[in-house]
């Protein structure tokens, strides 16, 4: 096994395992429970303790795409500092939508138990799709042969899929209570 470990390439993979841990200890917590805290879900994290772990979770998916733009932008065109402030406030925009939705999207997956195990599961293959990108941009090679990154369409695809399926066993389920209703 060789390569070499950018810092870019240690954040992605800090953030794959993070992802990894967090989901996986979360599902665990809804099936089994916390040692101490009830299944039911009514043990709450702290308001900062949510808020740091959404920053910090913005700022490893964006890192890459801020990499990108600052290795796109020309800035002689620009100047540094226009581009650079741009990108900032970019993402400070970012991060004050993410925190602004944070609580109807909350609220909802927490009224709907299934997308609330459904969006836990969808980080288990992301975090899994970082580390394999980590790999990748640390141009690491296993048994003579290249890691490569995995296309991002086909997690898309999934998760497209499953939301859909989800959507129709929503559709079915409320049809079947106004049903139900009408007896």
């Amino acid at each position: 096994m060789d390569g070499t470990v950018t810092g870019q390439s240690l954040i992605i993979l800090a953030g794959g395992l993070f992802l990894l841990y967090k989901s996986v200890s979360e599902i665990h917590n809804k099936l089994e429970g916390a040692a101490g805290q009830p299944v039911n879900g009514t043990g709450r994290s702290s308001f900062w303790h949510v808020i740091i772990q959404i920053v910090l979770l913005d700022i490893v998916f964006s890192f890459d795409s801020v990499l990108t733009a600052v290795g796109m932008v020309s800035f002689t065109d620009y100047g540094y500092v226009d581009a650079m402030s741009i990108m900032i406030l970019a993402i400070v925009l970012a991060i004050m939508m993410m925190l602004f939705f944070s609580g109807p999207i909350s609220a909802f997956i927490n009224n709907h138990p299934t997308i609330q195990m459904l969006a836990l599961s969808f980080l288990i293959p992301i975090g899994v799709m970082l580390l394999v990108e980590a790999a990748h941009l640390a141009d690491i090679t296993i048994f003579g042969k290249e890691i490569h990154e995995i296309p991002k369409g086909y997690i898309y695809f999934a998760i497209a899929f499953s939301l859909l399926v989800e959507w129709l066993n929503m559709k079915l389920f409320k049809r079947s209570r106004n049903k139900a209703k009408e007896k």
